[in-house]
């Protein structure tokens, strides 16, 4: 069900919560050889696939969006629906798969997400996500979690925000919740602009903390250093790292010796190397250059010769899609 094993940059020791140190599912950005490329870098990121719904896995081709390389542990996967039953059965494949949690989009504002009654419009029916959650944890043995706003439209108020959490806590059994701190307007603003336009409120999820510890809240939104992580971790259990972790890559090098005790940050070269061979693979599988240099554009962004690496994959990548040398030559370009 999955690729060959490849080495990771290192080995993992157990950290305080699985969920300190997460990579966002990203639609067009999570796929699995972004993922292949961010366990090079990090041991102990959690990795989330982009979001997945229930009608791709019950009426489509499986094994083209839950194949993923035994390298990614550990990696969660994002179901998006609405319907119980198609959740439980969803979360029950990936499970099969491998995957080691389940989570719940709770989040995603879109048309097409809300056209299909799921995503950030789920917050306005915490008992419908309660049932849902709880098919779910019925269906598999790993952890089944939810990604939410803070709230949608008119909702303000921390106080709705923890009667959803109240709500599919107690009735659906969820015990970790990872919140991106901007509320979701489902009319008037598109995705991109859900993005920056609503305010960040971080202190919605550290006041969740405080008064649900027996909850693991994971704060989600504007974390873009590593030390804006280090303050978060003070007063939550993990952190969840979206835009930040594909504009520059390169960061996630640095992520197990700042939050990870007794580790060392990742070398790029080493990790790109890592992926240049994961990469010949793949097209030998029959996957095209172009696809796999996405994830690397940025990894050594601000260091000498990154401009000359990122123009030489961007121009030949299309010209010689099947050539992995191309990778090689970048490389040099970096010396």
């Amino acid at each position: 069900m999955t690729d060959s094993i490849h080495p990771t940059a290192s080995t993992a020791t157990q950290s305080p919560s699985p969920w300190r140190f997460c990579v966002a599912p990203m639609l067009d950005w999570t796929d699995r050889h972004y993922r292949f490329l961010a366990r090079q870098l990090s041991g102990h990121a959690r990795l989330y696939t982009e979001m997945v719904t229930t009608g791709a896995l019950l009426h489509g081709d499986v094994e083209r969006h839950l194949r993923f390389d035994d390298a990614e542990h550990p990696v969660a996967l994002q179901l998006g629906g609405s319907d119980p039953q198609a959740l439980a059965e969803s979360a029950r494949i990936g499970a099969d798969w491998g995957y080691d949690e389940i989570n719940l989009n709770v989040g995603c504002p879109s048309d097409r997400v809300q056209n299909g009654a799921f995503g950030a419009c789920l917050m306005a029916q915490p008992t419908l996500v309660a049932e849902c959650i709880a098919a779910m944890r019925a269906a598999v043995d790993v952890p089944v979690t939810v990604k939410s706003r803070i709230g949608i439209d008119h909702q303000e108020t921390f106080d709705e925000f923890r009667e959803f959490v109240d709500i599919v806590a107690e009735q659906g059994g969820a015990e970790v919740f990872i919140v991106h701190s901007r509320k979701a307007w489902l009319k008037g603003l598109s995705p991109k602009q859900n993005r920056d336009v609503p305010p960040l409120r971080p202190e919605f999820a550290t006041r969740l903390k405080r008064e649900r510890p027996d909850l693991t809240v994971v704060l989600n939104g504007g974390l873009t250093t590593v030390e804006s992580m280090q303050g978060a971790l003070d007063e939550v259990d993990g952190v969840m790292v979206g835009r930040a972790a594909y504009q520059n890559v390169g960061l996630l090098a640095d992520i197990d010796a700042a939050l990870f005790d007794g580790e060392q940050s990742a070398n790029r070269l080493t990790a790109l190397l890592a992926y240049r061979d994961y990469a010949a693979a793949q097209i030998a599988r029959g996957t095209r250059l172009p696809t796999l240099i996405k994830p690397i554009l940025t990894l050594f962004q601000g260091r000498p010769g990154a401009r000359a690496y990122r123009r030489h994959l961007s121009e030949q990548s299309p010209r010689r899609a099947d050539d992995p040398s191309v990778i090689d030559e970048a490389i040099e370009l970096l010396r």
